[in-house]
């Protein structure tokens, strides 16, 4: 085998790995706490914040506000955060756990996309314009520059939307993010 296939090899293999890590991240949350990845950072995130801005949540999630008022929703659903608006400017909503969220801190294991993003904060400017070029390529190679970033693991959403629209892939269920 010549050195461009074991290297083709190990990216290749590198990038199952990474999957295969987030999926298994994203079921233990799910088997531990009853929450999907996304709703399990967004409530360590408020914890490690609190009391948050959801504006200032989103930026440090990388994520739309928008997206993120749709976990949010769902995490309240559950009683697991309560929103405040603010005295100073009534249209400031401040998030904040309950009792029932912060058990669910207590307890709950790391999951993929908080130690993706510290992992990436803690590399040097240098390393991080590395990767970043490395990944734009691949996006690059896989013809998908025009696909909208979503959450990883966060099926259930676009499916979701897919459903809304009549489109739910064979095989997939409703359920929530």
């Amino acid at each position: 085998m010549g050195k461009k296939v074991v290297v083709v090899a190990g990216i290749i293999d590198d990038i199952r790995r990474v999957f295969q890590a987030v999926n298994e991240q994203s079921k233990k949350a799910k088997r531990e706490t009853g929450l999907t990845g996304p709703q399990l950072w967004a409530i360590k995130m408020i914890e490690e914040l609190s009391p948050v801005r959801v504006s200032d949540l989103a930026a440090r999630m990388y994520l739309h506000p928008a997206t993120v008022v749709g976990i949010l929703n769902r995490l309240e659903l559950h009683g697991l955060i309560k929103r405040m608006r603010t005295n100073e400017d009534r249209r400031v909503v401040k998030v904040t756990l309950t009792d029932a969220g912060n058990a669910i801190v207590a307890k709950a294991p790391q999951v993929a996309q908080g130690l993706l993003v510290a992992g990436l904060e803690g590399l040097p400017l240098k390393k991080l314009q590395d990767i970043s070029d490395s990944l734009e390529e691949l996006v690059r190679i896989l013809g998908a520059q025009e696909l909208p970033p979503r959450l990883i693991l966060s099926l259930d959403i676009n499916v979701r939307k897919k459903k809304a629209q009549g489109r739910v892939p064979d095989g997939f269920t409703q359920t929530t993010a």
